[in-house]
């Protein structure tokens, strides 16, 4: 088994060293500009190569069947779609009819579909209609696939969140039985951990800083989605339930949804780029790149440890989705409010006030 992390880890620093080559003489790379502030050209290749390392060692390692061929061919296309956006900059509409098509997909010939929403609403389960149930589904994949998107802005940042959940959901494979699975979420973190240290900048400083692009976030948000609703959809898996989905994704679910709202709000398109995002107001008030990457990360850790705590310990389903609701809550109204409560605080402590930017 310990061979198999070893063989995709090894795969995927050398896929990462021969894509970066490509991407420079492609143009495949991140220019700074009014929204990114890093400094020179970045190969975007950090997706390409986590999914072709990825890829190959699930088809050697695995066992291989038509729900992970069709998972493999899905995620290519989001990749290679992903990858004419990080050359063109396509419109957000596009973008959304391929994720939609690629949820159909996985419906009509995955059998992947939230027809069950489990206990939220007391004693029994909320069953919903194959029409809503795939209604829901589809609005579910475009949602988690955009709201990793929407989280790789800093360093580090959507690798350190991928692998919490990543990781969460094998613990939780793991723990029901289901080894495959638990392999599937290990090799992927496996396969993520060479270009999270190129991203940070280990062991090789930044002269070898790699991004993962639009193609990459892409396909680890479709991932995270399509693992969530086997693992809670799948007859033949059911590891853990719909309500704990939401804590295992909740840091980048409740970014994407205080952002959405805020931008409509505003009377703008939920989809315009911005820099009002859980990062960027981190490090408007004073934490460097690498104190916000430990502070959001070990949120998502903490919601991921009472999502699996709760499962575990078996807590009504009803409780854990009110509770979810009311951090939600908490959370959008901090957001909305953090200026005021952060000048109150440094008022209090006789801090230097730092102005909303």
């Amino acid at each position: 088994m310990e061979y198999s992390y070893i063989f995709v880890f090894v795969l995927s620093f050398v896929t990462l060293f021969i894509m970066r080559k490509v991407a420079k003489r492609i143009g495949l790379v991140d220019k700074p500009n009014a929204r990114k502030h890093h400094q020179g050209v970045i190969p975007l290749v950090g997706g390409i190569s986590v999914f072709i390392a990825f890829s190959i060692a699930a088809l050697l390692i695995l066992p291989v069947n038509l729900t992970l061929l069709l998972y493999l061919g899905c995620s290519l296309i989001l990749l290679v779609v992903g990858v004419v956006d990080d050359y063109f900059d396509i419109s957000f509409k596009i973008r959304l009819v391929v994720q939609a098509g690629i949820a159909l997909a996985m419906i009509t010939f995955g059998g992947l579909s939230l027809d069950n929403l489990g206990y939220l609403m007391g004693s029994e389960t909320l069953q919903l209609s194959p029409v809503i149930g795939g209604i829901i589904t589809v609005v579910a994949f475009i949602g988690a696939i955009n709201a990793f998107n929407m989280v790789d802005g800093i360093d580090g940042l959507l690798g350190g969140l991928a692998s919490v959940t990543f990781s969460a959901m094998g613990y939780v494979f793991y723990i029901n039985g289901n080894n495959e699975l638990a392999l599937f979420c290990g090799l992927l973190v496996t396969a993520m951990v060479p270009y999270i240290m190129l991203n940070l900048g280990l062991p090789f400083g930044r002269r070898f800083k790699v991004f993962m692009g639009d193609a990459g976030s892409v396909f680890i948000g479709f991932t995270v989605v399509w693992l969530l609703v086997r693992g809670t959809q799948d007859t033949n898996i059911v590891a853990f339930k719909p309500v704990t989905a939401l804590w295992l994704i909740a840091i980048p679910l409740m970014d994407m949804a205080t952002i959405m709202i805020r931008r409509v709000r505003k009377g703008q398109s939920p989809f315009k780029p911005d820099r009002e995002h859980l990062h960027h107001i981190c490090q408007r008030m004073g934490l460097s790149s690498r104190l916000t990457l430990f502070v959001i990360c070990l949120l998502a850790i903490n919601c991921a440890a009472i999502g699996i705590w709760a499962e575990t310990a078996r807590i009504n389903e009803s409780t854990m989705f009110i509770a979810f609701l009311v951090m939600f809550v908490c959370y959008f109204t901090v957001i909305n409010y953090i200026w005021r409560i952060t000048a109150v605080v440094k008022r209090l402590f006789g801090l230097p006030t730092i102005h909303e930017a």
